[in-house]
């Protein structure tokens, strides 16, 4: 397991030699710091911390300050956690580039998709709408609730709500390009969350 914070900057398209047009999105893909490396020992489990994006030291607490000077870096934006690593590959202060990946491997991209604010039933759940005849009563409405007999609604039900904004994961995703020294990597197909959202691109686990 392997993987780098980074950046959604946007999608555009790739061709292949024999003409095929890939769609890819392009993420700004570090340069990362460990910020941290978490063992059982002393955590209880095994991880690597990884932090991305400088924020202004105004906007950081003392806890944070004090943190990222152990790695000799300033605090950051974007700090997340990858278990299942090789701690002998990461040393505190370290920097990471998309060179960590290479060209062909298959990735999971996690992130936040887009906030849609409150959504019907149609939109949010794919529901059937009704007969849209002036006759009919029920056009985009939510349908039947569940028995009679139960008397009340069951946790979970398909209803009309807050859609979006929640933690998405999007498998096995071909890197299709690699660009070390802008620190650029081209992925096949769309990822969670509008431009410049953060995200964590990882080794697929279920490649």
């Amino acid at each position: 397991m392997k993987g780098i914070l980074g950046r959604k900057l946007g999608m555009t398209q790739v061709f292949t030699e024999d003409g095929t047009v890939i769609p890819v999105t392009v993420i700004e893909a570090g340069p990362c710091v460990v910020l941290q490396k978490k063992e059982v020992a002393s955590d209880g489990y095994e991880a690597v911390q990884l932090g991305f994006a400088d924020k202004k030291p105004k906007r950081a607490t003392k806890a944070e300050q004090g943190h990222a000077q152990k790695a000799n870096t300033a605090p950051k934006r974007y700090v997340r956690e990858l278990r299942g690593v090789d701690l002998s590959q990461y040393e505190v202060g370290q920097l990471l580039g998309a060179d960590v990946f290479a060209e062909g491997e298959i990735v999971d991209v996690i992130g936040t998709s887009k906030g849609k604010g409150y959504a019907g039933p149609i939109k949010r759940h794919n529901q059937h709408r009704g007969p849209m005849a002036h006759g009919s009563k029920y056009h985009r409405g939510v349908g039947s609730l569940g028995s009679i007999a139960a008397n009340r609604v069951f946790k979970g039900q398909t209803m009309a709500g807050r859609m979006g904004g929640a933690r998405t994961t999007v498998q096995n995703l071909v890197v299709v390009r690699v660009d070390a020294e802008r620190n650029l990597l081209l992925v096949k197909g769309a990822i969670p969350g509008p431009k410049n959202a953060f995200v964590t691109v990882r080794t697929a686990k279920k490649a």
